[in-house]
């Protein structure tokens, strides 16, 4: 077998964050009713997801569904949208749901004002029943919006995870990265961050800018372990379609996996522990949660977010261009409340895709996939499944499997976003294949 015979060659090829890709969405025709997607459904463990389309600014390497400059009119539609498409999705829930753990993401939620994300909270608490204080709840920030009223909003009302998206301390590096931003601004969002004194801080980084070495990301690593973040994420700089430095053709495959490499090395030797490709965690700061992401639904709010249930992925049209986007978010906050009773775009999980799914999500975080867990949901063998397809990953040294577990090695996680795509469904590749970006 060469290199590109399984796919598998080019070791940058997604980030599997989701199984299917939202990009194999399609028109569901008829639209079914929340209220008979979610009939039969578990809904003691659910994840409950807001999402916020707006940010300050593009950063060049973003393929996230979000606009800029939004004005305050926009986001008080937006808020009026969200809490009609709430009430709508309460109903469908029956009686009781209950949510173990939430998330705000975007976009940049601290996009709103303070005076918003309270509307925000309070419209969630009193529609979805949802007791925020209670559960890990995490939120996504920037530099720019990491502004003390706004933190103390999200410290008052249960936050205990706060993600800030800084990518370098480095300015000329952020300036080649599309991502104005100061080094004073960084360090003054941090300082804001802990003085509330949330459970956890995160830090995103990216590796492969344009013009980053070795030293200068040694640098930006150093600079983020000098506020002992519970939580780091390192990210590759992704080349897409549709986004400001994807439009330069530009691949940086050899670098991105020296850096990957120096920085996993570097945050390990620093005390961290790996939890996946991305993610790495101070030992004893994982926040426990019931609620596992193989089997249990997810309930998302908001035009960009998507919803799972055992049978139906769903959620509402996806883009990247800016002017897909705002096209978008001009319908969702004109929409009335019924349209918030049907899904309207999504895939549809027979039970080879739940097994597929199964795998792909535990086998890409550093702890693997227990093989008695997939014998108990399924009935079946993991390696009965798809032994055929793992085989490839275990001859190169990625994979490892025993009677327990199967786990990727060091070098399979380093490989994480080659791995994820390959195991993908014929089904899948050919709805992706087919996806027209936009």
């Amino acid at each position: 077998m060469n290199q590109t015979e399984d796919g598998t060659g080019r070791p940058y090829q997604g980030y599997v964050y989701a199984y299917p890709h939202k990009t194999a969405y399609r028109e569901l025709d008829p639209r079914p009713r929340l209220r008979d997607v979610w009939a039969g459904e578990r809904t003691d463990a659910l994840f409950l997801y807001l999402h916020i389309p707006f940010c300050e600014m593009r950063c060049g390497f973003c393929n996230l569904f979000t606009r800029t400059g939004a004005p305050e009119e926009l986001t008080s539609a937006y808020l009026a949208a969200l809490e009609r498409q709430a009430e709508a999705v309460r109903d469908a829930l029956g009686e009781k749901p209950r949510f173990a753990t939430a998330a705000i993401g975007g976009g940049t939620p601290t996009y709103l004002s303070a005076a918003e994300l309270t509307r925000l909270f309070d419209l969630t608490e009193r529609i979805m029943g949802a007791d925020l204080r209670a559960v890990p709840l995490a939120v996504e920030t920037s530099p720019a919006t990491a502004t003390p009223d706004r933190l103390a909003v999200l410290a008052e009302r249960g936050a205990t995870r706060v993600s800030i998206g800084v990518q370098s301390f480095v300015d000329a590096e952020a300036r080649a990265a599309v991502r104005p931003q100061r080094r004073a601004e960084v360090e003054s969002a941090l300082a804001a961050i802990r003085a509330q004194g949330f459970e956890a801080l995160n830090i995103d980084l990216i590796y492969g800018i344009d013009g980053q070495t070795p030293d200068s990301w040694r640098y930006s690593l150093d600079a983020a372990l000098a506020w002992r973040p519970e939580e780091l994420y390192l990210y590759p700089l992704y080349v897409r379609p549709l986004t400001g430095l994807g439009r330069q053709g530009r691949a940086w495959d050899d670098q991105r996996l020296e850096l990957y490499r120096a920085g996993r090395d570097h945050l390990l030797a620093a005390g961290y522990e790996q939890v996946s490709m991305r993610m790495f965690r101070l030992p004893g700061h994982g926040g426990t949660t019931e609620y596992s992401c193989q089997t249990d639904g997810m309930v998302g709010l908001g035009c960009g977010a998507r919803s799972y249930t055992r049978d139906l992925h769903y959620s509402y049209e996806y883009a990247v261009g800016a002017r897909h986007v705002r096209a978008i978010i001009d319908e969702y906050v004109r929409l009335p409340r019924e349209e918030f009773e049907v899904a309207n775009v999504g895939f549809h999980l027979d039970d080879e895709e739940r097994r597929r799914r199964h795998l792909v999500q535990s086998l890409l975080q550093a702890e693997g996939l227990s093989r008695s867990d997939y014998l108990k949901r399924f009935d079946a063998d993991v390696l009965v499944d798809f032994g055929g397809e793992l085989a490839r990953f275990a001859e190169r040294g990625w994979l490892e499997a025993d009677a327990v577990r199967l786990r990727l090695t060091a070098e399979g996680l380093a490989h994480s976003d080659a791995i994820g795509p390959a195991l993908f469904s014929g089904r899948v590749v050919a709805l992706m294949d087919g996806y027209e970006e936009r």
